[in-house]
């Protein structure tokens, strides 16, 4: 009877889930750089040192009562530099005049709407395909050097103002045009500061994105609220954590008009250069693609290296209407490219002769960017590959702090004190565990099921990429304690006085020492299930440990040593 143990289901099912959880974990002994065991398990911050940061996106969501051709008038007033008088409108286009001579092109590329333009009394007639919606938008974004997006946010239309406004600074813009900000149905001022969750979740995205880029694969980011998002980079220290969380911003091309070759550098800022060149657009509305590596400008070795990005319609067309209006194509040398991130330059640049050729005829939507021969123009395409793909954030993002800051030796110290902590608790919960049955067959039995379920645990744990920290190595010992309250209850309710039951009578004690793990189970799993779906961070860490170590339990541990207990008794 005792040597068909190994035959059991249960048995070998817990045996071989030991065995793929070690080689999940894969520990190893290594001599180099210095003595020290490793393994495939990943910890987080706590336990490796790092830094956590806070971020907020600037952005605001605004309902707006306004009259649209008054808004209309200021705008179209200050785009044309002349006056201009509104002959009809209606909710889909909006007919004016006005003295000033201007194309059908010119007013098409205001980003308005489709329009039609006929001469009128020495000056023009000139129909636009409009709503109000993309006229208050335009409005704001022209006031506001922003984008402005007109969006569902929960039971509201609103204007998403990707930028930090003060609302006195709103309401005085508004007022210019007789507008004010919209009431609700409790006449509550529809003003929230923040973005809408898609806006949010991309930002989120486009982090996630660069920081993966340039090699910190294990970071945890995660959204709070509607502006805020908290980014884990377990290694990084403050100063790296701030750069490269910190440099995700807003991404803009623009071109140079004056102040000829070599006028403009990069590391300048937006305030050095504002005065010498003009906006074309931001990353996000022109920018469709970006190639993932640097590749070579030429077919020679010594070919300069760059980085590939395709423009999208609005883009290409874009950049071709200023590169015509500002002479590019005649003089490209004294005319550059100019990349900003976060209003800091980050590259410029002349339009090479065979793309002032090519944009003459039509507007041209891939482009290359160059950036030098060796390593070092290899290096600087990387980078610029990066900016491109990640810097296009749909808002911008401040730091406004570092709540966690873990040096690398503390880190490595909380790692060797979580695991003795963790052992501690065995070896002492195997000590009471003797004192009360004072039997070595049922107390060893008792620590290699515990022990089981700690390696399965970290093999799961290692299998999808969990990250460990102070919050799971708590919820590992609380699944221990769990653990040790089941396999105490299976083991009085088979003994009942202290005398080892028959066949029949064992297992009717086991059924009833089962009723009530499983009821204890479903307790801790029903109490910890709130965490996992409202908590975030450590608590939700928590919570997904103890269920998962629960359900190994009373899956696959505590059924094999029922079994284990059957045959030693």
């Amino acid at each position: 009877m005792k040597g068909e143990i190994f035959k059991d289901v249960r048995v070998v099912a817990l045996i071989l889930l030991v065995l793929a959880s070690i080689i999940a974990i894969h520990p190893v002994y290594s001599t180099t750089p210095e003595p020290h065991f490793g393994s495939n398990l990943e910890y987080g911050l706590e336990l490796v040192g790092g830094t956590s940061i806070q971020l907020k996106l600037e952005g605001v969501l605004v309902d707006i009562d306004f009259d649209r051709d008054k808004v209309f008038s200021a705008l179209m007033e200050d785009l044309l530099n002349n006056t201009i008088t509104i002959t009809s409108s209606d909710d889909e286009s909006i007919t004016f005049t006005t003295p000033a001579s201007v194309t059908q092109e010119e007013m098409t590329n205001l980003g308005l709407g489709n329009a039609t333009v006929s001469p009128f009394e020495g000056g023009s007639r000139v129909t636009i395909e409009t709503t109000p919606q993309t006229i208050m938008s335009t409005y704001l974004q022209k006031q506001l050097d922003t984008e402005v997006v007109y969006t569902r946010y929960k039971d509201h239309w609103v204007y998403e103002i990707r930028k930090e406004v003060e609302k006195e600074d709103l309401e005085s813009l508004l007022a210019k045009v007789g507008a004010k900000i919209a009431l609700d149905e409790e006449r509550k001022e529809i003003f929230i500061e923040g973005v809408t969750p898609q806006t949010l979740d991309v930002t989120k995205q486009v982090i996630d994105d660069k920081i993966n880029t340039i090699g910190l694969k294990d970071i945890h980011t995660r959204t709070v609220g509607n502006k805020y998002i908290l980014v884990d980079l377990p290694g990084a220290d403050i100063e790296t954590a701030r750069a490269v969380v910190g440099k995700p911003g807003k991404f803009e091309i623009r071109i140079q008009t004056t102040g000829g070759a070599g006028a403009i550098q990069k590391g300048m800022k937006f305030d050095e250069i504002e005065n010498i060149t003009v906006h074309v657009f931001y990353g996000s509305e022109g920018i469709t693609s970006v190639d993932l590596a640097p590749r070579k400008t030429g077919h020679t070795d010594d070919a300069p290296w760059g980085a590939s990005f395709h423009l999208s319609v609005k883009g290409g067309e874009a950049l071709r209407d200023a590169a015509l209006k500002y002479g590019v194509v005649q003089d490209p040398v004294n005319h550059e490219v100019v990349m900003l991130l976060d209003d800091e330059v980050i590259y410029s640049a002349p339009f090479s002769d065979q793309l002032a050729k090519d944009i003459v005829k039509s507007p041209v939507y891939s482009l290359q960017a160059s950036t030098g021969i060796g390593d070092e123009g290899l290096n600087e395409a990387k980078v610029l590959l990066v900016h491109l793909r990640a810097g296009a954030l749909p808002v911008n993002v401040k730091i406004l702090g570092v709540p966690i800051s873990i040096s690398a030796p503390l880190g490595e110290k909380f790692r060797q004190q979580t695991a003795i902590a963790g052992l501690l608790a065995i070896l002492v919960v195997g000590l009471v565990i003797y004192l009360r049955y004072r039997q070595p067959k049922i107390v060893l039995p008792m620590i290699a099921t515990m022990l089981s379920e700690v390696v399965i645990l970290l093999g799961f744990a290692s299998l999808i990429n969990w990250q460990l920290d102070l919050a799971s190595i708590a919820g590992i010992i609380a699944v221990i304690g769990t653990s040790v309250d089941h396999l105490v209850i299976i083991t009085d309710e088979v003994l009942g006085r202290g005398e080892i039951p028959t066949s029949g009578l064992f297992l009717s004690r086991l059924k009833g020492a089962f009723a009530i793990i499983f009821a204890a189970a479903a307790t801790t799993v029903i109490a910890m299930s709130p965490l996992v779906w409202m908590g975030f961070g450590a608590l939700k860490g928590f919570a997904i440990i103890i269920i998962v170590g629960v359900l190994i339990g009373v899956l696959v541990a505590r059924p094999a040593y029922g079994r284990i207990i059957q045959n030693i008794l």
